[in-house]
Protein backbone atom coordinates (compact mmCIF):
# COMPACT_ATOMS: atom_id res chain seq x y z
CA UNK A 1 0.00 0.00 0.00
CA UNK A 2 2.86 2.38 0.83
CA UNK A 3 4.42 1.70 -2.56
CA UNK A 4 1.17 2.56 -4.38
CA UNK A 5 0.81 5.77 -2.38
CA UNK A 6 4.33 6.91 -3.29
CA UNK A 7 3.68 6.26 -6.98
CA UNK A 8 0.40 8.18 -6.82
CA UNK A 9 2.15 11.16 -5.22
CA UNK A 10 4.87 11.11 -7.87
CA UNK A 11 2.24 11.04 -10.64
CA UNK A 12 0.48 14.05 -9.15
CA UNK A 13 3.77 15.94 -8.89
CA UNK A 14 4.49 15.20 -12.54
CA UNK A 15 1.01 16.30 -13.61
CA UNK A 16 1.34 19.52 -11.64
CA UNK A 17 4.64 20.41 -13.31
CA UNK A 18 4.03 22.66 -16.30
CA UNK A 19 6.41 23.14 -19.21
CA UNK A 20 6.24 26.93 -19.16
CA UNK A 21 7.96 27.30 -22.53
CA UNK A 22 5.33 25.06 -24.13
CA UNK A 23 2.49 27.00 -22.50
CA UNK A 24 4.05 30.27 -23.60
CA UNK A 25 4.49 29.03 -27.18
CA UNK A 26 0.83 27.96 -27.29
CA UNK A 27 -0.27 31.35 -25.99
CA UNK A 28 1.93 33.13 -28.54
CA UNK A 29 0.31 31.09 -31.31
CA UNK A 30 -3.19 32.14 -30.18
CA UNK A 31 -2.18 35.79 -29.85
CA UNK A 32 -0.62 35.72 -33.30
CA UNK A 33 -3.86 34.46 -34.83
CA UNK A 34 -5.88 37.13 -33.02
CA UNK A 35 -3.56 39.90 -34.18
CA UNK A 36 -3.77 38.58 -37.73
CA UNK A 37 -7.54 38.98 -37.57
CA UNK A 38 -7.12 42.47 -36.10
CA UNK A 39 -4.82 43.51 -38.94
CA UNK A 40 -7.26 42.21 -41.54
CA UNK A 41 -10.13 44.07 -39.87
CA UNK A 42 -8.06 47.25 -39.68
CA UNK A 43 -7.24 47.05 -43.39
CA UNK A 44 -10.90 46.53 -44.28
CA UNK A 45 -11.91 49.44 -42.06
CA UNK A 46 -9.37 51.71 -43.75
CA UNK A 47 -10.73 50.75 -47.16
CA UNK A 48 -14.37 51.26 -46.16
CA UNK A 49 -13.70 54.48 -44.24
CA UNK A 50 -10.49 56.12 -45.53
CA UNK A 51 -8.90 58.78 -43.30
CA UNK A 52 -10.36 62.22 -43.99
CA UNK A 53 -7.58 64.32 -42.50
CA UNK A 54 -3.99 64.14 -41.24
CA UNK A 55 -5.05 63.36 -37.67
CA UNK A 56 -7.08 60.33 -38.77
CA UNK A 57 -4.23 59.24 -41.03
CA UNK A 58 -1.86 59.29 -38.06
CA UNK A 59 -4.30 57.19 -36.03
CA UNK A 60 -4.53 54.59 -38.79
CA UNK A 61 -0.77 54.66 -39.19
CA UNK A 62 -0.12 54.12 -35.49
CA UNK A 63 -2.62 51.26 -35.22
CA UNK A 64 -1.26 49.57 -38.34
CA UNK A 65 2.38 49.93 -37.29
CA UNK A 66 1.93 48.74 -33.71
CA UNK A 67 -0.26 45.78 -34.67
CA UNK A 68 2.16 44.74 -37.41
CA UNK A 69 5.15 45.08 -35.11
CA UNK A 70 3.62 42.97 -32.35
CA UNK A 71 2.39 40.37 -34.82
CA UNK A 72 5.88 40.10 -36.31
CA UNK A 73 7.47 39.63 -32.90
CA UNK A 74 5.00 36.89 -31.99
CA UNK A 75 5.72 35.07 -35.26
CA UNK A 76 9.46 35.36 -34.61
CA UNK A 77 9.15 34.14 -31.01
CA UNK A 78 7.20 31.09 -32.14
CA UNK A 79 9.72 30.30 -34.88
CA UNK A 80 12.68 30.69 -32.52
CA UNK A 81 10.99 28.39 -30.00
CA UNK A 82 10.56 25.72 -32.65
CA UNK A 83 14.12 26.15 -33.89
CA UNK A 84 15.45 25.73 -30.34
CA UNK A 85 13.37 22.59 -29.82
CA UNK A 86 14.37 21.20 -33.23
CA UNK A 87 10.78 20.96 -34.40
CA UNK A 88 11.21 23.56 -37.13
CA UNK A 89 11.73 22.44 -40.72
CA UNK A 90 13.05 24.76 -43.42
CA UNK A 91 11.01 24.30 -46.60
CA UNK A 92 13.47 25.24 -49.33
CA UNK A 93 12.11 25.51 -52.86
CA UNK A 94 12.68 27.62 -55.96
CA UNK A 95 10.90 30.98 -55.94
CA UNK A 96 10.68 34.10 -58.06
CA UNK A 97 12.34 36.67 -55.81
CA UNK A 98 10.26 39.65 -56.94
CA UNK A 99 7.05 37.77 -56.06
CA UNK A 100 8.17 37.31 -52.45
CA UNK A 101 9.07 40.99 -52.16
CA UNK A 102 5.78 42.16 -53.66
CA UNK A 103 3.84 39.92 -51.26
CA UNK A 104 5.43 41.75 -48.31
CA UNK A 105 4.82 45.15 -49.89
CA UNK A 106 1.15 44.26 -50.31
CA UNK A 107 0.93 43.25 -46.63
CA UNK A 108 2.10 46.71 -45.60
CA UNK A 109 0.35 48.79 -48.27
CA UNK A 110 -1.83 50.64 -45.77
CA UNK A 111 1.15 51.34 -43.51
CA UNK A 112 3.17 52.81 -46.39
CA UNK A 113 0.23 54.90 -47.54
CA UNK A 114 -0.61 56.37 -44.15
CA UNK A 115 3.08 57.16 -43.51
CA UNK A 116 3.56 58.64 -47.01
CA UNK A 117 6.44 56.22 -47.55
CA UNK A 118 7.93 55.70 -51.00
CA UNK A 119 9.31 52.21 -51.65
CA UNK A 120 11.59 51.52 -54.61
CA UNK A 121 12.31 47.97 -55.77
CA UNK A 122 15.34 47.12 -57.91
CA UNK A 123 15.11 43.46 -58.88
CA UNK A 124 15.29 41.40 -62.06
CA UNK A 125 11.75 40.07 -62.49
CA UNK A 126 13.09 36.76 -63.84
CA UNK A 127 15.50 36.11 -60.95
CA UNK A 128 14.82 32.82 -59.17
CA UNK A 129 16.47 31.36 -56.06
CA UNK A 130 16.10 28.51 -53.59
CA UNK A 131 14.92 29.43 -50.08
CA UNK A 132 12.04 29.14 -47.63
CA UNK A 133 9.71 31.88 -48.86
CA UNK A 134 7.74 32.11 -45.60
CA UNK A 135 10.86 32.60 -43.48
CA UNK A 136 12.65 34.99 -45.82
CA UNK A 137 9.38 36.83 -46.42
CA UNK A 138 9.04 37.18 -42.66
CA UNK A 139 12.49 38.78 -42.43
CA UNK A 140 11.70 41.20 -45.25
CA UNK A 141 8.36 42.09 -43.67
CA UNK A 142 9.93 42.77 -40.29
CA UNK A 143 12.63 45.00 -41.77
CA UNK A 144 10.08 46.96 -43.78
CA UNK A 145 7.92 47.59 -40.70
CA UNK A 146 10.98 48.79 -38.76
CA UNK A 147 12.09 50.98 -41.66
CA UNK A 148 8.73 52.74 -41.62
CA UNK A 149 9.39 53.73 -38.02
CA UNK A 150 12.97 54.93 -38.47
CA UNK A 151 12.90 56.31 -42.03
CA UNK A 152 11.90 59.77 -43.20
CA UNK A 153 10.18 59.04 -46.50
CA UNK A 154 12.07 56.49 -48.63
CA UNK A 155 12.93 52.79 -48.61
CA UNK A 156 14.86 50.93 -51.29
CA UNK A 157 14.90 47.17 -51.84
CA UNK A 158 17.63 45.92 -54.19
CA UNK A 159 18.40 42.35 -55.23
CA UNK A 160 21.39 41.00 -57.10
CA UNK A 161 23.67 37.96 -57.24
CA UNK A 162 27.09 38.42 -55.64
CA UNK A 163 29.74 35.69 -55.51
CA UNK A 164 27.14 33.02 -56.30
CA UNK A 165 24.94 34.20 -53.41
CA UNK A 166 21.62 36.01 -53.52
CA UNK A 167 22.06 39.45 -51.96
CA UNK A 168 18.92 41.29 -50.87
CA UNK A 169 19.47 44.74 -49.37
CA UNK A 170 16.92 47.00 -47.70
CA UNK A 171 18.06 50.60 -47.27
CA UNK A 172 16.34 53.64 -45.80
CA UNK A 173 16.86 57.39 -45.44
CA UNK A 174 16.83 57.39 -41.64
CA UNK A 175 19.57 57.97 -39.09
CA UNK A 176 21.13 54.54 -39.53
CA UNK A 177 21.77 51.68 -37.13
CA UNK A 178 23.10 52.38 -33.62
CA UNK A 179 26.82 51.82 -33.22
CA UNK A 180 26.18 49.06 -30.65
CA UNK A 181 24.45 46.99 -33.33
CA UNK A 182 27.21 47.60 -35.85
CA UNK A 183 29.89 46.64 -33.30
CA UNK A 184 28.19 43.43 -32.07
CA UNK A 185 30.30 40.49 -33.31
CA UNK A 186 27.24 38.24 -33.23
CA UNK A 187 23.85 39.81 -33.85
CA UNK A 188 22.12 37.40 -31.50
CA UNK A 189 24.22 38.86 -28.66
CA UNK A 190 23.27 42.46 -29.43
CA UNK A 191 21.17 42.53 -26.27
CA UNK A 192 18.27 44.64 -25.08
CA UNK A 193 18.31 48.42 -25.35
CA UNK A 194 16.57 50.00 -22.38
CA UNK A 195 16.85 53.42 -24.06
CA UNK A 196 14.80 52.45 -27.10
CA UNK A 197 12.91 49.46 -25.73
CA UNK A 198 14.31 47.28 -28.51
CA UNK A 199 14.93 43.58 -27.84
CA UNK A 200 16.72 43.07 -31.18
CA UNK A 201 14.42 40.08 -31.67
CA UNK A 202 14.14 40.82 -35.38
CA UNK A 203 17.91 40.63 -35.81
CA UNK A 204 18.10 37.39 -33.85
CA UNK A 205 15.33 35.92 -36.00
CA UNK A 206 17.03 37.07 -39.23
CA UNK A 207 20.39 35.70 -38.11
CA UNK A 208 19.02 32.28 -37.16
CA UNK A 209 16.80 31.93 -40.22
CA UNK A 210 19.45 32.89 -42.77
CA UNK A 211 21.95 30.54 -41.12
CA UNK A 212 19.48 27.67 -41.66
CA UNK A 213 19.86 28.15 -45.42
CA UNK A 214 22.90 26.13 -46.45
CA UNK A 215 24.23 24.99 -49.82
CA UNK A 216 27.61 24.08 -51.31
CA UNK A 217 29.33 24.31 -47.95
CA UNK A 218 28.08 27.86 -47.33
CA UNK A 219 25.33 29.28 -45.15
CA UNK A 220 23.26 32.44 -45.20
CA UNK A 221 24.08 35.53 -43.17
CA UNK A 222 23.09 39.16 -42.67
CA UNK A 223 25.19 42.31 -42.50
CA UNK A 224 24.39 45.77 -41.13
CA UNK A 225 25.91 49.03 -42.31
CA UNK A 226 25.25 52.77 -42.41
CA UNK A 227 25.63 55.38 -45.13
CA UNK A 228 23.65 53.26 -47.57
CA UNK A 229 22.35 54.32 -50.98
CA UNK A 230 19.68 56.52 -49.35
CA UNK A 231 22.05 57.88 -46.72
CA UNK A 232 20.69 55.82 -43.81
CA UNK A 233 20.99 52.23 -42.63
CA UNK A 234 21.17 49.21 -44.89
CA UNK A 235 20.65 45.54 -44.05
CA UNK A 236 22.07 43.01 -46.50
CA UNK A 237 20.77 39.44 -46.51
CA UNK A 238 22.88 36.77 -48.21
CA UNK A 239 21.60 33.33 -49.24
CA UNK A 240 23.73 30.57 -50.84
Amino acid sequence: MRHDKDNSSADRDQDDTLDFSFVLASSVHDMKNSLGMLLNSLESMAQDAPPQNEAQKRYYSTLSYEASRINNELVQLLALYRIQHETFMVQVDEHVVIDVIEDQLARNEMLFETRNMQVEVLCDETLRWYFDCDLIGGIVNNILVNCVRYSHARIQIAVQVEDDMLCLTIADDGRGYPQAMLDAPQLENAGVSFDTGSTNLGLLFAHRVTALHRARGRKGCIHLANNGPLGGGVLSLYLP
